[in-house]
């Protein structure tokens, strides 16, 4: 684990709201020199405490309507089942996210679709067909209050 001080805690922040701020910017906003800064940022970048930078992109103009969260359970417990469902997953164009979780249930999704229709498509071709699956629960999003991915 990487020790973070508060300086570096400010830069984190910082950039999380803003990925694209210049290094002047972002010195100033954190009371270092732009070159003090730059060094602080490298050492997160090569320690993997800073993976990359993304655009965030509102995927309504993409066509994008509908969100959804869904819970997957699988009939075997094995990890070549779990293999084969995320692969399967992986492959689908529909699912942004993958998370092997504990509980009642081995996955949560967060897939997006065009609407309804596109979900349902996805839902019973894609994720019905997917290898070992046994029960799957959808939750669509109804509004987005609060969101800090990148």
């Amino acid at each position: 684990m990487t020790k973070i001080d508060a300086i570096d805690d400010k830069i984190l922040r910082s950039l999380e709201r803003d990925g694209r701020i210049s290094n002047a910017d972002l010195a100033k906003a954190v009371g270092l020199s732009a070159s003090a800064c730059l060094r602080r940022m490298q050492e997160l970048e090569r320690t993997g405490v800073i993976k990359g930078y993304r655009a965030v992109i509102d995927r309504e103009k993409l066509g994008v309507a509908l969100t959804a969260y869904v819970t997957v359970g699988l009939s075997e417990h094995t990890k070549k089942a779990q293999r084969d469902f995320e692969q399967a997953m992986i492959g689908a164009q529909e699912v942004r996210e993958v998370h092997d979780v504990t509980g009642s249930i081995e996955y949560i999704l967060r897939v997006e679709a065009a609407d309804l229709a596109a979900f349902k498509h996805f839902h019973t071709e894609v994720l019905g067909m997917a290898p070992k699956v046994q029960s799957i629960t959808s939750y669509i999003v109804m509004e987005t209050t609060k969101d800090e991915r990148a």
